[in-house]
């Protein structure tokens, strides 16, 4: 993907553009009239011990090309249910989603999922983890290496790359599954709250790295999230969902990711601007409680 999806997601560009909602920073949001994933009035429901739950209620919005989407709200509102309903793990109860036009029926490449754990391969080097998927789809050895190098690369593990997992680090082993799904070069980097159980130095430099993926590749990006300073410092967009059953209460477009790349604005969370939209996004969260 060329560098102009950056263009077409910030500044207005003709049809290709349309306008969303207004940002906390004044900002239209804007975004690609052709979307990538659709969701429909999607609804999630299961059984408990007192009868029916309603984990998600009527959830519509569109995921657009190149965009980072960080989704926020309080323990228990369905964050994790609907990446998983995206994702191909679980089917909703009512309404749909497609990719590309096409409804979403199960789970495959097209869709790569990063969770806190990585599920990965602790005998096997890191090389090996990173090859697994190309190897599973039968691609040729002589095309996936290189790509196995690349991603090394891009997640700066190039000199652990015949370590073993279990030799590794909590943030290398994210880095690693960071590299697994994007060899894969999938449509969507689906990520259920990734860097929970890392220490906050660690967090920092893994969420920097994410950042860069994101900007460097054009990826589209799904990103689970309890804290709002992550939300702020990855998304392009936010949504907020509402104390259960999980509904859209919020959906935003937020500009502090690409003023740290553009800008070299390591500080950006200092600014006023970023404080203001901090406070109003905990003061939503807070009122869900």
């Amino acid at each position: 993907m060329s560098d102009n999806w950056k263009e077409q997601l910030y500044e207005p560009a003709g049809e290709l553009i349309k306008v969303e909602n207004v940002g906390f920073d004044g900002r239209e949001q804007l975004t690609e009239s052709e979307e990538l994933i659709s969701i429909e009035s999607v609804d999630l429901s299961y059984s408990g011990k007192t009868g029916v739950i309603k984990a998600l209620e009527n959830i519509t919005f569109n995921i657009y090309p190149g965009e980072f989407i960080c989704v926020l709200g309080p323990s228990g509102c369905g964050k994790s249910t609907l990446l998983k309903i995206i994702a191909g793990f679980i089917k909703p109860t009512a309404g749909g989603i497609k990719l590309d036009g096409a409804e979403i029926k199960g789970t495959d490449w097209h869709r790569g999922v990063v969770f806190q754990n990585p599920p990965l391969y602790e005998w096997y080097s890191v090389r090996s983890n990173i090859a697994f998927g190309p190897k599973m789809r039968k691609v040729p050895k002589a095309e996936y290496e290189p790509l196995v190098d690349e991603y090394l690369a891009k997640v700066g593990l190039t000199e652990f790359a015949n370590k073993k997992i279990y030799e590794l680090s909590g943030g290398m082993k994210q880095r690693v599954s960071i590299a697994r799904a994007l060899i894969n070069d999938p449509e969507i980097l689906l990520m259920d709250e990734p860097f929970g159980a890392l220490d906050a130095l660690t967090r920092e430099s893994v969420q920097d790295l994410t950042r860069k993926i994101w900007w460097d590749t054009g990826k589209t990006i799904f990103f689970i999230t309890h804290d709002v300073e992550e939300a702020l410092l990855l998304a392009s967009r936010i949504i907020v969902l509402s104390r259960h059953p999980g509904k859209v209460i919020e959906d935003i477009s937020v500009n502090f990711s690409r003023q740290m790349i553009e800008d070299n604005a390591a500080d950006i969370k200092f600014s006023p601007g970023f404080y203001k939209c901090r406070e109003k996004l905990l003061k939503l969260i807070n009122s869900q409680r």
